[in-house]
């Protein structure tokens, strides 16, 4: 089931691209991330809220908040990069090169999670890599 949600998520991340090149014009990047992102906000509150879930924020230990912060940090940063990106370039290749976080990720899981590294992940992240140095080049 988890693969339903990654292919989701992959065709939204699309549609994320197209719709903010489409709306970003004439907007200041950052402007226009923040606006993206107080959407995100109320839709993802109004899920927790709807689902009963909001219980699950007195579970939260220490560790949960750092990481979690550090993560919303990390994809505000990201977000805004994207954003600018896409103001300056075409979608195709923003969107592609930004797809390098997949491999990123594959390399950080092994050093920070200790995740195994197959010869197909590794192939796969590796193509990835290949890919993106050719889109940049």
């Amino acid at each position: 089931m988890w693969w339903t949600y990654a292919l989701l998520s992959a065709v939204f991340a699309a549609l994320t691209a197209i719709l903010a090149k489409m709306g970003i014009k004439g907007v200041n990047s950052d402007l226009a991330t923040a606006i993206r992102t107080v959407v995100i906000l109320l839709i993802a509150w109004v899920i927790v809220w709807s689902r009963n879930e909001v219980k699950g924020l007195m579970d939260l230990n220490r560790t949960n908040w750092i990481f979690l912060i550090l993560s919303g940090m990390a994809t505000g940063i990201s977000w805004l990069c994207y954003f600018k990106a896409l103001q300056m370039g075409d979608v195709s290749k923003v969107a592609s090169i930004d797809k390098l976080s997949v491999a990123l990720a594959i390399v950080l899981s092994v050093l920070f999670l200790g995740e195994t590294l197959t010869v197909k992940t590794a192939l796969g992240a590796g193509l990835i890599i290949v890919g993106t140095l050719i889109l940049i080049l």
